[in-house]
């Protein structure tokens, strides 16, 4: 019998001025390697990020962490453990997870005003798991997978 083996996702990225909480769905294996939000090169989020901004796109770690904290961009994920072996939305609501508490987060947080989920499952499973006391968005997906990515979608809710 195969062993079934965990995968732990990201500690939330936020800071006391935070304002935006965005949420993916569960870290890629890029981003589990990297042991940081969007590390697959090929995502568009960081280079999003620094386009709406009008930023240098970051280069490491240190520097997407910056760039967060300068326009009060909070990071995590849904969902926090499971048992996923790819980087497929499609199997990760298949496979056994364990969802965050966001309650905790949100009320340590307070002053998070707009929670942005970064795709469908996100959005899918925070709607299933959470009742937000804050405006939620669902964005499109700015994995290189997704056709529809359109960076003036997030920029309108970005920037308002």
């Amino acid at each position: 019998m195969e062993k079934i083996v965990k995968y732990n996702g990201l500690e939330p990225l936020i800071n006391n001025d935070s304002k935006i909480l965005i949420l993916g769905s569960f870290p890629s294996i890029k981003s589990r390697e990297n042991n940081f939000y969007y590390g697959n090169p090929q995502n568009r989020f960081w280079k999003m990020l620094a386009q709406i901004f009008n930023e240098e796109t970051p280069q490491n770690i240190d520097d997407k962490k910056l760039l967060c904290k300068k326009h009060k961009i909070a990071l995590w994920d849904v969902i926090v453990e499971s048992d996923l072996k790819s980087s497929s939305d499609l199997d990760l609501e298949k496979s056994n997870y364990k969802i965050c508490d966001l309650y905790n987060l949100l009320k340590q947080y307070n002053q998070i005003r707009t929670i942005i989920c970064n795709g469908k499952l996100s959005y899918k499973l925070f709607i299933k798991f959470f009742n937000s006391p804050v405006e939620v968005y669902c964005l499109p997906s700015t994995s290189s997978a997704n056709p529809r990515f359109n960076i003036e979608d997030w920029k309108n809710v970005l920037t308002k």
